[in-house]
């Protein structure tokens, strides 16, 4: 169902779309057609994202094939809206009907308005936030811990090593306890994270990392993941737990894409209570994906930082993300949990923000029982 719609709807678009750029440009038939064909041409290189051809190019090519395809589908959401916009004027009479017929000065305006968002947008998802969270626990902690939590990396054909760098100095310049993330580091290919070596670059991450799997694991080759992981030194924890100074306890969920993976209540049950009580420690759980919170609460963890949602990247899609999870971005409670969703520091796709941030949380885990809080 959700597939259909996927396809449907956008070929709708560019129908819609289409139509109006027939209306609009006073250009002969011949041009007409060929800008009609070449906007359907971008939309449908988008395609190759699902059918795996992309990992039989060059990769230069296969870049270039994966940007102009999946930044197609912003774009030609943003011009419907305009051409909405446009229709709606005209219908309550505020937009005269010879704007949007064989007018050279609204296809110019519609053309700087796109071009000026998509710039702001690609500054925007460039700008990476930084968010600072204070946790704090009635738990015994034997110090402070600065913890660096991230999501949705999506390192691939558009996030490439260059990228990843720039991300890297970034959390060692945090100098962190503890390095977390939670999920869809790979985007849909594991090929372009080999070849560009990027696993050398995650070596130079300063603390531990604890990672969970995504959904984009699972569409990337989820074996090949797990041994690109093994090779940038990243401790995956697929529904397993790992102890840090017999004090924290991070459990890592494997994504909900596997419907065998085991229920949280049963990871807590099976922590070996010599190394680590769970009444005492302070429990992290990785769940890439932020559905059934309750679940969370009811097992007794502190914490959880999922990420997936990514907010919807552009506006008005996190209007639907924000109605689809009981939070779909930011700090949440329930009870005595808390969480954070990240709408990740990369994304899936054309690289947009639009009404959301990439960002990386900054937390300072602080015991009120320890002795060290302010």
């Amino acid at each position: 169902m959700w597939m259909l719609l996927f396809l449907l709807l956008p070929l709708a678009g560019i129908v819609y779309a289409g139509w109006h750029f027939w209306a609009l440009l006073p250009l002969s038939r011949l041009w007409r057609w060929a800008i009609i064909v070449l906007l359907a041409a971008c939309f449908a290189l988008l395609f190759l994202n699902f059918s795996g051809q992309l990992d039989r190019m060059p990769l230069p090519l296969a870049r270039v094939c994966y940007v102009v395809g999946t930044s197609s589908i912003f774009v030609l959401l943003y011009l419907v809206m305009t051409f909405l916009v446009l229709d709606l004027g005209r219908l309550v009479g505020l937009v005269p009907r010879a704007w949007l017929h064989a007018n050279w000065v609204t296809a110019a305006v519609v053309g700087l308005f796109i071009v000026a968002i998509f710039v702001y947008g690609s500054l925007n998802y460039n700008n990476k936030v930084r968010v600072p969270l204070i946790v704090t626990t009635q738990k015994p902690l034997p110090r402070d811990y600065r913890i660096v939590m991230m999501s949705d990396l999506h390192l691939g054909y558009h996030n490439t090593r260059s990228d990843l760098a720039r991300w890297v100095d970034l959390v060692n310049s945090e100098h962190p306890d503890l390095i977390l993330i939670a999920g869809d580091i790979i985007d849909i290919s594991v090929r372009p994270l080999i070849e560009e070596d990027m696993a050398a670059e995650l070596r130079r991450l300063q603390a531990p990392v604890y990672a969970c799997l995504g959904n984009h694991e699972y569409y990337s080759g989820e074996p090949r993941a797990e041994q690109f992981y093994r090779d940038a030194r990243i401790n995956l924890l697929i529904d397993s737990a790992a102890v840090v100074d017999s004090t924290l306890v991070i459990i890592g969920r494997d994504d909900r894409t596997n419907r065998r993976r085991k229920p949280l209540s049963q990871l807590t049950e099976n922590l070996n209570p010599q190394s680590s009580d769970l009444k005492s420690s302070y429990t992290i759980v990785l769940d890439h994906q932020p559905y059934n919170l309750e679940r969370t609460e009811a097992c007794g963890i502190d914490f959880q930082l999922s990420g997936h949602t990514h907010r919807g990247q552009v506006w008005p899609i996190s209007w639907i993300t924000d109605a689809l999870y009981d939070c779909s971005w930011g700090s949440h409670r329930r009870g005595t949990t808390q969480y954070y969703v990240s709408s990740g520091i990369g994304i899936w796709g054309g690289k947009f923000r639009i009404g959301t941030q990439s960002e990386y949380v900054v937390a300072t885990l602080r015991s009120t029982r320890s002795g060290n809080a302010d």
